[in-house]
């Protein structure tokens, strides 16, 4: 494989991410992931069963 050189490294990187912030400006829409909330946590001290069904 060779010795790395950190300056290609760095230079690759810069170029990858100037390529997708491109497409991302030049893009008309663009799909996320939507962040949802976590049930909350079962009542303590009650072991076993269904969770979540009190």
């Amino acid at each position: 494989m060779g010795i790395l050189d950190p300056t290609k490294v760095v230079r690759a990187a810069l170029q990858h991410a100037a390529s997708i912030s491109g497409l991302m400006i030049t893009t008309e829409a663009m799909i996320t992931d939507i962040p949802q909330d976590a049930p909350a946590p079962d009542m303590g001290g009650m072991g076993g069963g269904m969770g979540g069904m009190m």
